[in-house]
């Protein structure tokens, strides 16, 4: 994939030394159940320094005293998902891993993010805090991408791959099923500069290596 132009946050790194992830923890909350698959989205305020103005699941980074490790992650993405969207009542043994994305080292602001699949609690309906996160939608995997597409719905790079890899799945039983069955390893992008473009590749994509 290909861009012009950065998102907020995503600048390259011209100092040349790679900055040291910070731990972070996203929830991909999901709705639907056996008969369809929803997933919630929020909308980042645009004066934020970091990905401002943009559509993202529901995360950010881990807090010191949530510990390190495999706990840490659920913790900060439970704690995320209630101060983003008000979401309550989904405990961290509940969550499903489903992917780790690092940000590629020439990045200046780096993240080592856990994403979580997670089940919305019957009738609930997400409240923003107005001020980091403006808006919320749910959405289809495929209606997102399509938005995107027709440039109503600012994505950045992880985001639009999530959407891709879960459009397959009919429903949001089937998508956590299927997920609580596979391993996560661990995924860092590179940037490959052609002359003012960048080209996001993906290991085992050609040229990554």
């Amino acid at each position: 994939m290909e861009f012009d132009k950065p998102a907020p946050g995503e600048e390259l790194n011209a100092s040349g030394e790679a900055t040291v992830p910070r731990q972070a923890a996203s929830v991909i909350l999901l709705r639907g159940g056996s008969e369809a698959l929803e997933l919630l989205l929020v909308q980042r305020t645009p004066q934020a320094r970091f990905m401002g103005g943009f559509w993202v699941f529901p995360g950010g980074a881990v807090d010191a005293h949530e510990g390190e490790g495999d706990e840490a992650h659920r913790l900060a993405a439970v704690r995320e998902l209630e101060e983003e969207a008000s979401v309550s009542g989904i405990t961290p043994e509940e969550l499903v891993k489903f992917s780790r994305w690092i940000t590629p080292a020439v990045v200046q602001i780096r993240f080592d993010t856990h994403f979580f699949l997670a089940t919305a609690p019957e009738g609930v309906e997400p409240v923003v805090d107005g001020s980091e996160i403006v808006d919320h939608i749910w959405y289809s995997p495929r209606a997102a991408l399509d938005a995107y597409g027709r440039e109503q719905l600012p994505l950045v790079f992880p985001t639009i791959k999530h959407l891709e890899q879960v459009s397959s799945f009919d429903s949001a039983d089937a998508l956590i099923a299927h997920a609580a069955q596979q391993t996560v390893e661990p995924v860092e992008p590179r940037i490959l500069m052609e002359g003012e473009v960048a080209r996001v590749l993906l290991p085992g994509e050609p040229g990554y290596d």
